[in-house]
Formats: C-alpha cells, sequence, structure tokens
C-alpha cells in the first residue's frame, strides 16, 4: 500500500472518516470526496501528516455528472489512480408503502449509480495499464432484507451483484475488485433525518474498527470481507447470512415479526 494513490468516497465521517487516515498511515496519497468539505478539511489534514499529497474533493454524488467528474479529475491530479473505494451511502429507513420513487432513486444514485459511474470512468484506464484495484462497501444490508429498508438494500444488494460480476469479466485483466460488507457501525447514518428509528439497537462496532477490517483487507488476496468477520456478542456475520440462506422464508418471518413488534 505504500505509494499507493487512493481516491475514497464518502469520507466526511463514519467509516470513510476512519478510513482515510488509516490509508495515509500505511503510505497511501488519499484523494477524499464527500460534500461537507469542512469535514473533509479535518479528514485531509489528518491524512497529510502521513502523506502530504493527498487532497480532497467536494461533491455530491446523488449528481451522476459529477461523481464521474471528479473520478477523472482525481486520476489527472495524481497522476493515475491505484485503487478506488466506493463507500459513500445514504440510508432511508421507511416502510415500503411509504416510499416514494424519488427517494428510491435518490439513494440508488448515491449507493449504486455513483460507484458505477466512477467505475466505469476509471476502468478503461486501469485496462490499458493493466492493474488497479476497486472497492465496493456494500452492507451485511446487501446480503440480507432489512425491515423498512427497502431502498437502502436494493442499493447494497445492486452493490454486491455488481462487484461479483465486475471480479468475473476482469479475471486475467490486472485490474482486481473486492466486496466490503460493513455489519452494524456506530456511524452517522443511524441517525440521519427523515429515516425512522432503526429496528436494530446495538451493540455497534466503532467506525475504526471496521476501517482497520478494510485495510487488511486491501492487503489480502480474496474477493469477499466481512468487517468486522465477529460483531460484539460473538456473532459471525457470514453466519447470519448462511443461516439465512439456509432458511429464507424463517428469516423473512423473525423480520416480519420484529418490525410488527417495533410498531406495536
Amino acid at each position: 500500500m505504500d505509494g499507493s494513490k487512493i481516491l475514497l468516497t464518502g469520507a466526511s465521517s463514519g467509516i470513510g472518516a476512519a478510513l482515510a487516515p488509516q490509508l495515509a498511515e500505511k503510505g497511501a496519497t488519499v484523494g477524499v470526496v464527500a460534500r461537507r468539505r469542512d469535514r473533509l478539511e479535518e479528514v485531509v489534514a489528518q491524512c497529510r501528516k502521513h502523506t502530504p499529497a493527498s487532497r480532497l474533493w467536494a461533491a455530491d454524488l446523488s449528481d451522476l455528472e459529477a461523481a464521474e467528474r471528479v473520478a477523472l479529475e482525481a486520476w489527472e491530479a495524481f497522476e493515475g489512480l491505484d485503487c478506488l473505494v466506493n463507500n459513500a451511502a445514504v440510508p432511508k429507513r421507511t416502510p415500503v408503502m411509504r416510499l416514494t420513487p424519488a427517494e428510491v432513486a435518490d439513494v440508488m444514485n448515491v449507493n449504486f449509480e455513483s460507484p458505477v459511474r466512477m467505475t466505469l470512468a476509471l476502468l478503461p484506464r486501469m485496462l490499458e495499464r493493466g492493474s488497479g484495484l476497486f472497492v465496493n462497501v456494500s452492507s451485511l444490508g446487501g446480503r440480507l432484507g432489512i425491515a423498512h429498508e427497502a431502498a437502502y438494500c436494493a442499493s447494497k444488494f445492486a452493490l454486491c451483484g455488481w462487484s461479483e460480476v465486475m471480479r468475473i469479466d476482469l479475471e486475467g485483466t490486472g485490474v482486481a475488485v473486492k466486496l466490503v460488507l460493513p455489519g452494524p457501525i456506530e456511524t452517522e447514518i443511524w441517525d440521519q433525518p427523515g429515516n425512522d428509528p432503526a429496528l436494530y439497537d446495538g451493540p455497534f462496532v466503532p467506525a475504526a474498527e471496521c476501517a482497520a477490517a478494510i485495510v487488511a483487507a486491501l492487503e489480502d488476496d480474496g474477493f469477499e470481507y466481512y468487517a468486522p468477520p465477529e460483531m460484539p456478542g460473538g456473532f459471525g456475520q457470514r453466519d447470519v447470512v448462511v443461516g439465512k440462506t439456509n432458511d429464507v422464508d424463517g428469516f423473512l418471518g423473525v423480520m416480519a415479526q420484529m418490525a410488527a413488534s417495533a410498531g406495536s
């Protein structure tokens, strides 16, 4: 990782804000992207303690043309990129009966369409060079349907499918893909206005611990990583996904009971 150039979205808070300095500490020059310039300035200042050439791009990734433009600007500014980490995400917690098409579109744009745009902007350049890495940060909600989170889960399921097929299609090109699945992480995503309270009420993993798991994934050779693999209380995230796969009806029944209890 030392000497690499990494573009990281969703870097103003949560996982991204914790991950950027950890990447810089490993020797990576980091380009951080998010809407909130003031927050980004704090994050990039931490990065520059280790890699002074790190810099920021303030952009709203729901604007897909802006997302593509940032990717290309970063490539030019850094004279190439070794890695794109698609981490930006927004929640939408509300029963599907109350969702509007505009709300679903907003979530899909940030959580799925912007990673696609940024990836496709950079992919030809990485293929021509014969090397590169795309890291897509999905969610445990990309493998499990979570009550009241239809739009969010749809976006994260899409990112999982996109990542798996990328991994297949790019075999032998020198361009690699990794999929990261965080569980319940202690971030601002749980407290965003315009969202119903989450059914899940803890325990949560600190963002720095999740970020450390992502750094470890970047230094490993595999494809799929749960970050972290085990949650407080000792349950393995992969085990939960396997359990759901083995008994989908049972999982959905339990989730429906949780939603009904929360609404009573």
